[in-house]
C-alpha cells in the first residue's frame, strides 16, 4: 500500500535537514495592537519541537 502524509500535519509542520521539526507560533494573525513588541517579534520566530513531539509528528509525516 502506498504511504501517505496526513495533511493536517504536513501543512502545519517540516523536517529541516538535520531532522528536526519545525512548526510557526500561535498568535500572530490577529489583535496584535494589545502585544509588545517583544513578544510580537518572539511569534515570528520558528519554534523547534521537543524529541517526544516531535517523534509523533515525524509518524505522520512518511514520505518527509
Amino acid at each position: 500500500m502506498k504511504l501517505k502524509n496526513k495533511k493536517s500535519a504536513a501543512k502545519r509542520f517540516r523536517i529541516t535537514k538535520n531532522g528536526k521539526v519545525c512548526y510557526s507560533k500561535q498568535g500572530r494573525r490577529h489583535i496584535l495592537v494589545n502585544k509588545s513588541s517583544k513578544r510580537k517579534r518572539e511569534l515570528g520566530k520558528i519554534g523547534v519541537l521537543s524529541a517526544p513531539e516531535a517523534t509523533r509528528v515525524k509518524s505522520m509525516l512518511p514520505m518527509m
